[in-house]
C-alpha cells in the first residue's frame, strides 16, 4: 500500500511538472487567463465603481470577487488540457507505464493550482497598486487563502471531469464557461440586494457567494458569521462530486 501511494504521488508530481511545462508552451492561453480578470477589475473599478454604492471603496469590495473569477478562469484550462490528452492518445501511453487515472488527473489539477497561485498573486499585486488596502489579521489571510485554495482545487477537479466527457478542446472550453460565469450573478461586483428580486434566490444560494462573502469579511477583518463553513461545504460537495465523476468517466473512456 505504501509503495502504491508513493508511486502515485511520484507520478502525479511528475505529471504536474509536465502540465506546467506545457503551459509555458501555450503562453497565449496563460496570459489570457491572467490578464482577463485584471482587465475586468480595472473596468469595474474605473468605469463603473463610481456609480455603485457598496458602503466602502469599490476596489476594496470587488477584489475578493475578482480573485474567485480568476480561479474559475485558471481552472477552466484543466478541462482543455485533459481533453487534448485524451484526444491525442497521450493517456494510453501513460497507462502502458502503469500510470493510473488518479495520478494522471491529479497532475493536471496540481498544475492548475500552481498556475492559479501565480495568477492570484498577480491580481493581488495589481489590486494593491490601484488602492486595495485589506485590514486582515495573519489568521484572516490564512483563512482567506485556504478557502480560495479549496475552491480552486474543487473546480479544477470538476474541470478535469469535464475534460474527460468532452471530445474536443473547444467543447471543453465552452462547457467550463458556466463555471467562469458563476461570479457574475453573485455578490462579486454588486450587492445581491441591488439585483432583481427573481435573481436573489440563485445569487444567495450558489457556491461562490458565501465564498466571496467569507473572503471579503476575512480580508477586511469584518464578521463573517457562518459563511466560511457554508463555502467549505460547497467546496467539499463539489470536490466529492468531481472525484466520483472523474473516476467513473476515466474508466469509461479508457476501458
Amino acid at each position: 500500500m505504501s509503495d502504491t501511494l508513493t508511486g502515485g504521488l511520484t507520478a502525479a508530481s511528475t505529471l504536474a511538472g509536465r502540465g506546467i511545462r506545457l503551459s509555458r508552451r501555450n503562453l497565449d492561453a496563460v496570459i489570457t487567463s491572467m490578464m482577463l480578470p485584471i482587465m475586468l477589475m480595472l473596468v469595474f473599478v474605473y468605469f463603473f465603481g463610481g456609480a455603485i454604492d457598496t458602503g466602502t471603496r469599490y476596489v476594496t469590495y470587488v477584489v475578493p470577487g475578482v480573485l474567485v473569477l480568476c480561479a474559475g478562469f485558471g481552472a477552466s484550462g484543466t478541462a482543455v488540457s485533459v481533453s487534448e490528452d485524451m484526444r491525442l492518445g497521450v493517456v494510453d501511453r501513460f497507462r502502458t507505464l502503469d500510470v493510473g487515472g488518479t495520478p494522471f488527473l491529479a497532475g493536471h489539477v496540481a498544475a492548475a493550482v500552481t498556475r492559479n497561485a501565480l495568477s492570484t498573486a498577480l491580481v493581488l499585486g495589481v489590486a494593491f497598486a490601484i488602492g486595495f488596502r485589506p485590514a486582515a489579521t495573519p489568521g484572516g489571510w490564512l483563512a482567506a487563502i485556504g478557502l480560495l485554495l479549496a475552491y480552486i482545487t474543487a473546480v479544477s477537479w470538476l474541470s478535469a471531469a469535464i475534460g474527460l466527457v468532452t471530445r474536443t478542446a473547444e467543447a471543453a472550453g465552452a462547457v467550463t464557461f458556466f463555471m467562469m460565469f458563476l461570479p457574475y450573478p453573485s455578490s462579486a461586483f454588486v450587492p445581491v440586494e441591488t439585483m432583481p428580486s427573481w435573481l436573489h434566490g440563485f445569487a444567495e444560494h450558489q457556491p461562490v457567494t458565501p465564498l466571496i462573502e467569507s473572503m471579503r469579511g476575512l480580508l477586511l477583518d469584518q464578521p463573517v458569521d457562518n459563511s466560511p463553513w457554508i463555502a467549505l461545504g460547497w467546496c467539499a460537495g463539489l470536490l466529492a462530486l468531481a472525484l466520483a465523476a472523474a473516476g467513473f468517466l476515466f474508466r469509461l473512456r479508457t476501458r
